[in-house]
């Protein structure tokens, strides 16, 4: 588990983005590794609009106009963290490397964490939970438009086989240099 480019990136960055399609395990796995590291989390969920919400349980996909308010609002709230000298874990699906570019761009102080996972897995972990907004009907539309993220944008890719506090013991190692205890 190193980014994409074969190689640690050990800066403790300002701000960690953990994506991946709905039902990779973002959240838990976001507000664990914010958890252990001490680190303010927020819920990328919690920025959609309420029409977003609306669409996604009527069962209808969210278009790049659906999503640019969304993605201008988490990066609004990366750059007060970073602005604040505060640290941070935020979700966001990250689908589209042009919607991780709003959220990284020339912010070399923020790292992608990309949970990875084949669909009948997170097909069966969207199945399995309760109260969320998205339902499982939109899993193939969210890997139809998934781009995973490019050496170039040095992702740390994670597979989500293990437990979450598994995974997060491995990222923590490696966006801090240190094993996790």
């Amino acid at each position: 588990m190193d980014d994409a480019a074969g190689h640690g990136n050990t800066t403790t960055p300002a701000v960690i983005v953990v994506m991946g399609v709905s039902g990779s395990g973002k959240s838990t796995v976001a507000s664990l590794l914010a958890g252990r590291l001490g680190w303010e989390f927020e819920d990328g969920d919690d920025f959609h609009p309420a029409a977003n919400v609306e669409k996604m349980q009527a069962g209808t996909p969210l278009t790049d106009e659906d999503r640019w308010p969304w993605l201008a609002a988490i990066a609004a709230w990366i750059d007060r963290v970073r602005a604040e000298g505060r640290h941070g874990v935020v979700t966001c699906s990250g689908l589209k490397r042009a919607y991780r570019e709003i959220l990284v761009g020339d912010r070399p102080d923020v790292r992608l964490v990309y949970l990875k996972g084949d669909r009948a897995l997170i097909g069966r972990r969207m199945a399995a939970r309760h109260g969320h907004f998205m339902p499982t009907s939109l899993l193939d539309s969210q890997f139809r438009t998934l781009q995973e993220p490019a050496p170039d944008e040095a992702p740390l890719v994670v597979s989500i086989g293990g437990t979450p506090q598994a995974i997060v013991a491995e990222i923590v190692a490696a966006v801090t240099g240190r094993a996790a205890s």
